[in-house]
């Protein structure tokens, strides 16, 4: 997988003055453009698109610090409808115009081509198993949030202000099969998972009951799952665990994304044990 990525990467460096298809790149790295997109954005801090565009840039501040081509030619070659558009994008990445790059004292911030290794510390062991599932339903509340990293997400919140203890009790008898008990479930994600973006976030169970409540529906297909089995301090433990399932356990499997909703489960409300306990169910396919 490392080898294809980096071949991909090899195919947007050669083709950077040219429309890039992230269709044809994903292509290159074997995998679904949706697998691609995500383990991109995972492993190389930004979204493909944020990585193209910087580069394009930084290959035409070279270009304009080196030759005599006009600040017009220049944007057209890479892409841009308008030497205004160029010129507006250009100062937001290198701070300056790029009329300015003709100067011998002219500097700017260079994205250098990134190319990907792997690397397995501690060997690790991770617990997880492979999972068959049919078609089911997240019965619960959902709301379209803004994807958040840092700090407490108050839209999330807000969600959680929803359930109040008879609706969770009538929630749990809806559930009838596993994972048991009240889900965090992301989906039908915008974009790479960059911050900022959009996603669906539901508080639910999963059923297979036809439910004629009051409660929104996430109808999820048949799929392959893989559930990780997290124990340890919360959040660090899942965090790791999150890392690690990007960084070793897809780079290292014949598995990809498929797209469909992620599903987290905790053991309960208090998560100040120090042996707390989650799972990580994401539905993958082979490639």
């Amino acid at each position: 997988m490392i080898k294809q990525f980096n071949a991909a990467m090899a195919y947007i460096e050669a083709n950077l003055t040219r429309e890039l298809d992230s269709e044809q790149i994903a292509r290159i790295a074997g995998c679904s453009e949706y697998h691609f997109r995500r383990m991109f954005s995972f492993m190389a801090g930004m979204p493909l698109g944020e990585y193209i565009r910087r580069r394009k840039l930084a290959l035409a501040a070279e270009v304009l610090s080196s030759t005599n081509k006009k600040v017009s030619d220049v944007a057209y070659d890479f892409g841009y409808e308008t030497p205004e558009s160029f010129s507006k994008a250009f100062q937001k990445v290198h701070g300056v115009n790029p009329s300015q790059m003709k100067r011998a004292d002219a500097s700017f911030k260079n994205l250098l081509p990134l190319t990907f290794q792997l690397t397995i510390k501690g060997g690790t062991t991770m617990d997880y198993r492979i999972v068959q599932k049919e078609p089911f339903k997240i019965v619960g509340f959902k709301k379209r949030i803004t994807l958040q990293y840092n700090g407490v997400n108050h839209q999330i919140e807000a969600l959680t202000a929803r359930l109040t203890p008879k609706i969770i009790a009538e929630l749990k008898s809806f559930c009838d099969l596993e994972p048991r008990g009240m889900l965090n479930v992301s989906a039908n994600f915008a974009g790479d998972r960059s911050e900022g973006s959009e996603l669906d976030q539901y508080l639910g169970v999963a059923t297979t009951q036809a439910v004629t409540a009051d409660y929104d529906i996430l109808a999820v297909p048949a799929a392959t799952w893989v559930v990780f089995n997290v124990v340890g301090k919360f959040p660090e433990a899942l965090q790791a665990t999150w890392a690690q399932i990007y960084s070793e356990w897809f780079p290292t499997t014949d598995y990809q994304l498929t797209g469909g909703p992620e599903m987290l489960w905790n053991e309960v409300p208090d998560t100040t044990k120090p042996d707390y306990h989650s799972q990580i169910w994401i539905p993958v396919q082979k490639k």
